[in-house]
């Protein structure tokens, strides 16, 4: 119960942290209303092919739809990320000093950070369901409950993610110009903003895509967990539907492993 409590305190610290934090919040909101309204409404025209002189979406969604997942991933993303620049913060004021030195656990205390960052990425992903009816997606309770434990799965893996980086990034603009230049690769490489068709071979897709654009997307995990996104609350799967699941089951055990282990050496 003592372990529970101190990983408790620790969460909780992490989310007031984050909740006082207006930026953060006017982000979380600001970011999606801006992709889906000039993003999505701004390419949704473009977003279809022409068949022997019959137009049609590249699949069978608007752009607007296809990229609302996206967005969620994104918000995601950013939150999860940056919520480990608290990391930096602690080590600068001494905080996480004697937070090591006390009788509880290094796995414990860093579990109550990722589970403080993960909470928060995890809220930031909701709001963007509030667009949902605007997207003009249907959104069960079904749908919301699968969502949300996606959410959970990569916001876990991201936050550890973003705290290893912040092991080995000492000062706070190193650590927002380094996180952003891993950030928007990440994300533009992962099939979040255009379909590779799945109805393609190999060949043809090598003929609308150059060779080292298929290698960024398919070596990128994001691409698996954008695709468990849209399968969630669209019904659309590039990639088998279990695929996403594994992947980013596998990122958030890696990276929690990578975590503690710096952790470990701190």
């Amino acid at each position: 119960m003592k372990l529970l409590g101190g990983i408790y305190a620790i969460w909780l610290r992490e989310v007031k942290r984050a909740l006082r934090d207006r930026g953060q919040l006017i982000g979380g909101v600001s970011r999606p209303i801006l992709w889906l309204l000039i993003m999505g409404i701004g390419l949704n025209p473009y977003f279809r092919g022409e068949v022997y002189g019959e137009v049609r979406f590249v699949i069978p969604y608007t752009y607007v739809q296809f990229i609302f997942p996206a967005i969620i991933m994104l918000n995601i993303m950013y939150t999860s990320v940056q919520s480990a620049v608290s990391v930096i913060w602690d080590r600068e004021f001494g905080f996480l000093r004697e937070v090591l030195v006390s009788p509880m656990p290094r796995w414990a205390v860093l579990l109550g950070k990722i589970l403080g960052g993960t909470t928060i990425a995890v809220l930031h992903g909701s709001l963007v369901l509030v667009l949902a009816r605007f997207a003009n997606i249907p959104m069960g309770w079904l749908n919301v409950v699968q969502g949300l434990a996606l959410m959970f799965l990569l916001a876990f893996g991201l936050t550890s993610f973003g705290i290893i980086i912040a092991n080995r990034v000492r000062s706070f603009e190193g650590f927002g110009v380094f996180s952003n230049a891993v950030i928007l690769p990440l994300y533009f490489t992962s099939s979040s903003i255009f379909p590779l068709d799945p109805a393609l071979t190999r060949a043809q897709t090598a003929v609308l895509y150059p060779d080292w654009l298929i290698f960024l997307v398919s070596i990128n995990p994001l691409t698996y967990a954008v695709d468990a996104f849209r399968g969630t609350f669209i019904g659309f799967n590039q990639f088998d539907p279990m695929l996403g699941l594994i992947i980013m089951g596998a990122m958030a055990v890696g990276f929690f492993t990578l975590a503690l282990i710096d952790f470990n050496r701190a």
